[in-house]
């Protein structure tokens, strides 16, 4: 876990970081930029002003956020001596300054429409910045929450400002564990990472409510194009056909989940409601496997690999059947998250499944399709590669309206859709179960921790603790 916004690769941190801090821009329920703790104007093509407003925030020693932060912050990510992941979406920008104490000026070296999109980025304190302080393990920040303490291995203790509420996040990464620490009140709340029948079971336990709201993390099989098998694209296809999206989501996902055909859902501004679907057919799979030379005398066989988690493992020995029932051999390898997510950033895989969190602009279609995001450029990690993508992700830069860039990544979409380097799943559920001492948890579709923003202590109950419970 990374506490330096600018660092920071992981959803958990991410989610933590936005409770800390305060950023320039967010993103309403369409993923549409709107402002955060400043507001914009477009002076050129080339030259965007943001003006400080009133929800701007105070650090712990009481100083007030101001236009050199916003700079210092966005001067660190660029700097070429730093390794920040973000460098690459915010190439655009040629200038950071500050006009005065609460504008400041980006000018930008190529137009962008979507620009003011990419600063959703946490704003750190210039002079904590020059003076090296330890923001990876002692974040300081001017958003809603303070932190404390990280007293021990996934133990933090955090203070709602406008309150004083204390919060201890508590890792706990055995879902059973969770659930039994919330019955036994333990614990205060939980957010995803439990199985179907652990949700079921919560939802019927009477000191128990569960929230829950459609989401927007999209789950998929990745392939290795480089693999003398994964690489022909008939043998993607006849995956796709093999596997039954909808009988997972209704039989073993409870319904908690809506199948996927790619990476945005449908509104998102920038999703593709119209590329038809891999639908299940066993049939055409069988097919695509003899045109691609297997069959009962040369079945395929191949490695699926994925993370140690109860429910995932579950997952992919439900799509193994499905496979085998096309004739497709599967042989699943599990691991421990430290070395499963070492081998697909190392490209030692075939397949496996994972899921983008907390995704919101069409950049990221640059970040892990370009011939150019090959790691540690980016996360290409099935090295696929199409020169009419490329293409299409250029044109999509230099694009001088949205509608055009809209039009553009549409294309993208249609095109990944058509080469398949992924299996699109589902985007699962996002969820939380709170005990009997809370309530007012909200639940987001990227399953950040925002809502910690609303939850409340019942006022019959005393402790001025509330306890949270995350799977990593």
């Amino acid at each position: 876990m990374n506490l330096d916004p600018r660092y920071t690769s992981d959803a958990l941190s991410a989610r933590l970081n936005r409770l800390f801090y305060q950023r320039l821009v967010e993103m309403d329920a369409n993923s549409m930029p709107v402002p955060g703790l400043a507001d914009w104007s477009q002076l050129s093509p080339l030259h965007y002003r943001f003006k400080l407003n009133s929800t701007v925030g105070k650090y712990p020693d009481g100083r007030v956020l101001n236009a050199d932060d916003v700079v210092m912050t966005y001067r660190s990510i660029l700097d070429k001596s730093h390794a920040s992941p973000y460098q690459a979406a915010l190439s655009m920008i040629d200038e950071v300054k500050s006009i005065d104490n609460e504008t400041v000026d980006f000018l930008l070296k190529r137009a962008d429409p979507l620009f003011p999109a990419y600063l959703e980025i946490e704003i750190l304190p210039a002079d904590h910045i020059e003076n090296d302080h330890p923001f990876s393990s002692q974040p300081y920040g001017s958003g809603e929450f303070e932190f404390l303490r990280w007293s021990e291995a996934g133990h933090l203790v955090i203070q709602r400002r406008d309150d004083g509420q204390l919060f201890e996040i508590v890792e706990v990464k055995n879902p059973l564990v969770r659930t039994l620490k919330l019955l036994r009140g333990e614990i205060d709340i939980l957010q995803n990472d439990l199985s179907p029948e652990l949700l079921d079971y919560l939802r019927y336990q009477k000191d128990i409510e569960l929230v829950q709201n459609s989401g927007s993390n999209f789950s998929y099989l990745g392939f290795n194009l480089q693999d003398s098998q994964t690489s022909d694209l008939r043998v993607r296809q006849a995956v796709a056909h093999a596997i039954d999206h909808q009988s997972i989501i209704d039989k073993v996902m409870r319904g908690a989940a809506r199948k996927a055909e790619t990476i945005f859902p449908p509104e998102h501004w920038a999703g593709n409601s119209d590329l038809i679907a891999y639908d299940f057919d066993p049939k055409k799979s069988r097919r695509l496997l003899l045109q691609a030379g297997y069959g009962p005398d040369n079945p395929l066989t191949l490695v699926y690999k994925t993370s140690s988690d109860p429910f995932r493992i579950r997952l992919a020995t439900i799509i193994q059947n499905q496979l085998s029932q096309v004739g497709i051999h599967v042989d699943i390898k599990s691991y421990d998250w430290g070395t499963f997510f070492g081998d697909i950033k190392a490209g030692n895989f075939q397949i496996y499944s994972l899921s983008w969190v907390g995704i919101r602009t069409p950049d990221i279609f640059r970040y892990i399709f370009s011939s150019e995001s090959l790691p540690p450029a980016g996360a290409n990690r099935g090295r696929y590669t199409n020169p009419a993508v490329d293409d299409l992700l250029k044109k999509a830069e230099q694009a001088e309206t949205l509608d055009r860039q809209t039009r553009i990544y549409r294309e993208v979409a249609a095109q990944i859709h058509k080469d398949l380097p992924y299996v699109p799943l589902w985007f699962e559920d996002q969820y939380a179960a709170q005990g009997s001492r809370v309530t007012g948890f909200r639940v987001s579709p990227s399953g950040n921790y925002d809502g910690l923003s609303h939850l409340k202590l019942k006022k019959s109950r005393g402790n001025r603790h509330a306890q949270a419970a995350t799977a990593h």
